[in-house]
């Protein structure tokens, strides 16, 4: 995320389901395939200026026109565009005959908006920053194409894998609104834990802590030696959940952040989200947050952080490259799965929350529509993954490419993190369907007032409940469920 993350976090979060139920459920879908790419070949109609489909082959499983222009506009941030014009190169290699525009901007809205509404946007976008178009509303309008071509393509290095079979955990979920079909494919990859540093929890002969009573005793012991056991960003405690959440999911089940996120009546009135709320709150009560932190943004928390202030932080694995010029060269960045409560909790310790970023969609007028679905495909293989990976300190969306990597202190442990998680990966979508909600309610009212001491737990989940019941009552608010 870099310089798009802190107040700017909100494009992840994501339900998931087991590998088998979710490849079940969208091989169901891959019959829009041949209709959606024959109807980019016929003209009429808003198809005018369409370019013809090519040849399918096996190596051009989704048929490009291989003299056709592509258009592709990155959002220029944290990522830098080199990964980006690297993917484009070879494009351009596999298909010499055709011409390729790139382009990359941080106004993505001013700069895209008129063009969707004259009906002549580019190929491929990279839909994010602040000038992020609304997903909700591109979807609504009909604006957007749908994947499944691209994600039942065979992937680019093997045909006789599929590109859905080469992603990691929740990628395709993210990508939908309400079920099928798959509109957004989330490129960049985000592990959300409890960060620390490994020299600092060893100086204190511990090892992490898989029970609160077992947290409770580190944050004792850091407290005696001078450090804070925690730090957070106070002026923005919509980071809290990125440890919580997933912490109420390991002690309720999945099915806990479920009902959140679908607004169900009375769904913060679970035992799950009571225990954890007076857990946390047991931090702000023992004194094991640090002094001043409801007053810090993230910056600042991240600094007094690296600085040996506080031993842990909720975060997510952009702080890496963020805080790269305060980390000391031997603070040795570590990330953990949220601790629980103890053995009754329904999910494994190592159970995180990991989710996309940095959204890629195809719109629905793309004169290249097919074009731009061979360029992401040619970004889910290996090489460009691993270029990514080297090149921005993250993962992507590819499940895999980072052998051969020397990877920093933090990816290292945020690729462990995700082989210890397995299956129990967890993608709560509060803070992509309802921002507003999951940032200034939950986040600020909530529990950066609980926190703080200002309200208890009993009084935050009340708050936030009231918060919930309002946005499922809100017509002007587009509702999404998990399926």
């Amino acid at each position: 995320m870099g310089s798009t993350s802190g107040e700017n976090t909100t494009s992840a979060g994501v339900g998931r389901r087991d590998l088998i139920k979710r490849s079940a459920a969208l091989g169901l879908i891959s019959v829009p395939a041949m209709s959606f790419l024959s109807a980019c070949a016929s003209g009429g109609g808003n198809d005018q200026g369409k370019a013809e489909t090519g040849k399918k082959t096996a190596k051009n499983p989704l048929g490009v026109n291989d003299t056709a222009q592509m258009e592709f506009v990155l959002f220029d941030g944290g990522f830098g565009k080199e990964y980006a014009q690297d993917a484009v190169k070879i494009y351009e290699k596999d298909f010499p005959k055709a011409k390729v525009k790139f382009a990359a901007t941080q106004k993505i809205q001013s700069t895209l908006q008129p063009r969707f509404n004259q009906g002549t946007p580019p190929d491929l976008i990279d839909n994010s920053g602040a000038e992020q178009m609304d997903m909700g509303v591109l979807v609504g309008k009909n604006q957007l194409a749908d994947l499944t071509p691209l994600l039942d393509a065979a992937s680019y290095d093997d045909p006789s894998k599929k590109v859905r079979d080469t992603l990691r955990p929740g990628i395709v979920e993210m990508g939908q609104f309400d079920g099928q079909p798959v509109w957004i494919l989330y490129y960049a990859y985000t592990v959300y834990g409890v960060w620390y540093s490994q020299k600092a929890l060893d100086s204190l002969d511990e090892k992490y802590p898989e029970t609160w009573d077992e947290m409770l005793k580190v944050c004792e012991k850091a407290k005696k030696k001078g450090m804070a056991g925690w730090t957070y960003a106070g002026k923005y405690p919509y980071y809290i959940p990125f440890s919580l959440y997933p912490m109420i999911g390991k002690v309720g089940g999945r099915e806990v952040l479920d009902a959140i996120d679908n607004l169900e009546p009375n769904a913060w009135k679970h035992p799950a989200v009571k225990a954890c709320f007076e857990a946390y709150y047991e931090l702000y009560k023992k004194g094991y947050v640090l002094k001043g932190t409801p007053g810090l943004d993230h910056i600042q928390s991240q600094t007094a952080w690296a600085k040996g202030k506080a031993l842990f932080i909720p975060n997510g694995s952009w702080v890496e490259n963020e805080s790269a010029n305060v980390i000391p060269s031997d603070f040795n960045l570590a990330v953990s799965a949220p601790t629980g409560l103890d053995s009754s909790d329904k999910m494994p310790f190592g159970t995180i929350w990991a989710s996309g970023g940095e959204p890629f969609v195809v719109p629905a007028k793309a004169k290249n529509a097919a074009g731009g679905m061979e360029q992401l495909r040619i970004m889910l293989s290996e090489a460009s993954s691993k270029n990514f990976t080297a090149k921005v300190k993250s993962l992507t969306a590819y499940n895999g490419g980072t052998d051969g990597i020397t990877l920093t202190p933090g990816l290292k442990s945020g690729v462990a993190a995700l082989e210890k998680a397995g299956d129990n990966v967890v993608n709560p979508r509060l803070q992509d369907w309802y921002v507003q909600l999951q940032k200034e309610k939950i986040g600020v009212a909530g529990l950066g007032e609980m926190m703080a001491g200002r309200l208890t737990p009993a009084e935050a989940i009340q708050k936030i409940q009231g918060f919930a019941d309002e946005a499922a009552k809100d017509t002007s608010i587009k509702h999404y469920k998990h399926q």
